[in-house]
């Protein structure tokens, strides 16, 4: 079995454990849409597509094993760590790249290394592509621009 697999067994495990149908709806949705979007972006960026994938599977783990937002990308990356790390099947600078990815996540306003912006910009696609018809908040609204234009996506 490939690596994002071993991964995503561990996600359905952490999902499937959760007692709220509609918390455990949204964190599919969520956790499976910016893995995919890292996918997208990572492919388009020259960036490491498997690395990406699971950088975008556990960045909200934390939050959804846990069922709390706060300093959920700090102690997400710490939990992303544990996993990874008790799998026996990445690299530490593997490990190392996508804990910084998670770590980085929320601070939008900020730009990282490219990896670390693969994921954040995934975040933002999926928040925005959730429901089209929702208004995009206005702290993501510059990223989404941006990366509606790197993909060629220029109608509101």
């Amino acid at each position: 079995m490939n690596r994002i697999e071993k991964v995503r067994e561990h996600v359905d495990a952490v999902l499937l454990a959760m007692k709220d149908t509609a918390e455990r709806r949204c964190g599919y949705l969520h956790l499976y849409g910016v893995s995919q979007a890292c996918a997208l972006i990572a492919l388009k960026r020259n960036e490491n597509a498997e690395l990406a994938v699971i950088a975008g599977m556990l960045h909200d783990i934390y939050s959804y094993s846990a069922m709390d937002t706060k300093e959920h990308a700090h102690k997400g990356s710490i939990m992303a760590r544990e996993i990874l790390d008790d799998m026996k099947i990445f690299a530490e600078n593997e490990v190392d790249m996508i804990c910084s990815a998670i770590y980085n996540h929320s601070s939008k306003a900020v730009t990282q290394s490219p990896f670390d912006e693969v994921l954040k910009d995934a975040d933002v696609l999926q928040h925005c592509l959730y429901n089209p018809l929702f208004d995009v908040k206005a702290a993501e609204k510059a990223r989404y621009e941006k990366i509606k234009s790197e993909l060629g996506i220029d109608h509101e």
